[in-house]
């Protein structure tokens, strides 16, 4: 990628007409004029230095160098290096990994993905995509790049998206993680997180709780939330424990990861309209936090009065004032999985699309409190 922004650079200079020491284009203009991080036309400018075409003043920026027939010198020599190398082919040698944001839990697939794609000889490339339409042209400009092969944690979709399916039938070797498509059969690798809520809504059973609440933001067609939210309901049938619509709450907000020491209106209202709760099972570990500051605030010891869960088992959870119980997704298992499928995809195996699950653990804490059959009675009398 930065090889074709470096050659872009040289189309900048020919057709601006630039004379020595005039500026050339900054590595963030580059960056939003090529749709590239500012890694990409970092790398390219230093190409171009390495060159001669330009030189790099620190705190002042890059301009042509000296030599007016400096581009046209450059340009010959990348031609004579790759006389008749297609595009395609300059990023077989790279795996790119696809993901909607940078978060605990993303940071610690790249760390895992990045170790295992080295064993294999490739080095990885990162793009954190903005929405639907950027993981879309992203995936276009890596193909056309010749990308080695993909691994893609897509945006939130219901259903795969079209550009995905274009590259399935093309055979470019794709591995989706931390999702799964139903409607197609398409490489996935993904945490079962039906079973890992299923276990740790029987885990709150086992421990003597029967009023379980459950809190998440909206599923918006995101299958993790959804298969959760599952995970819970089945439980709790399960166990002929009453399903209780008003123990059940979707936010109308996203929980802000950066406000979660604070009380939150919504988690509030939640807790106090309904005080039989004797726990709650929160989507993911941000949520769970949230819940559990916003318990304090109201005078609600935690977990005398009420045991809180999360999922996902970020850092934060264990440094919270009351460390939290919850799902650990095992990220360097869905690494090495997903690494390994999609070397057998990039190797021509001809085995049909596989979905593989990765099991998770409860990692217990001190967020959960033993309930006996004296201390629900004597709740139960209280509500009375």
């Amino acid at each position: 990628m930065y090889l074709k922004v470096a050659d872009e650079v040289i189309g900048i200079i020919k057709s601006r007409k630039l004379q020595p020491h005039d500026p050339i284009p900054s590595e963030g203009e580059l960056a939003k004029l090529f749709g590239v991080s500012r890694m990409t036309s970092k790398l390219a400018l230093e190409r171009l230095a390495e060159q001669g075409l330009v030189y790099r003043l620190p705190r002042r920026g890059t301009f042509l160098s000296g030599r007016q027939d400096e581009a046209t010198y450059a340009e010959e020599q990348a031609k004579a290096a790759e006389p008749d190398a297609p595009v395609e082919g300059k990023l077989n040698g790279q795996i790119a990994l696809i993901l909607p944001h940078i978060s605990d839990y993303t940071s610690k697939i790249i760390t895992a993905t990045e170790m295992e794609v080295r064993k294999h000889g490739f080095d990885l490339i990162l793009i954190i995509s903005k929405d639907k339409d950027d993981e879309d042209r992203s995936l276009q400009k890596l193909v056309e790049g010749g990308i080695g092969g993909i691994v893609l944690f897509p945006q939130g979709r219901k259903t795969c998206s079209d550009h995905v399916l274009r590259l399935k039938l093309q055979n470019i070797p794709i591995v989706i993680i931390d999702r799964i498509f139903r409607e197609v059969q398409i490489d996935c690798v993904y945490h079962d997180h039906y079973q890992g809520s299923y276990q740790m809504a029987k885990y709150l059973i086992e421990k003597g709780h029967r009023e379980i609440g459950y809190t998440s933001n909206s599923i918006d067609n995101i299958t993790s939330r959804e298969e959760r939210y599952q995970g819970y309901i089945q439980a709790l049938l399960d166990h002929a424990i009453p399903v209780k619509t008003q123990f059940i709450h979707f936010r109308s907000v996203s929980c802000d990861p950066n406000r979660i020491n604070e009380s939150d209106t919504e988690q509030e209202r939640f807790i106090h309209e309904n005080p039989q709760m004797t726990a709650v099972m929160c989507g993911d570990d941000h949520l769970a936090i949230s819940t559990l500051y916003t318990a304090l605030h109201m005078g609600i010891s935690v977990p005398d009065k009420l045991s809180i869960v999360g999922f996902s088992d970020i850092r934060l959870s264990a440094l919270t004032p009351i460390p939290l119980t919850t799902v650990r997704q095992d990220t360097e298992k869905l690494a090495r999985a997903a690494t390994d499928l999609l070397m057998k995809r990039i190797h021509h195996s001809n085995e049909k699309p596989l979905t593989i699950k990765i099991q998770t653990t409860i990692v217990e804490r001190k967020s959960v409190r033993l309930r006996t059959t004296t201390a629900r009675a004597g709740r139960q009398g209280d509500s009375i």
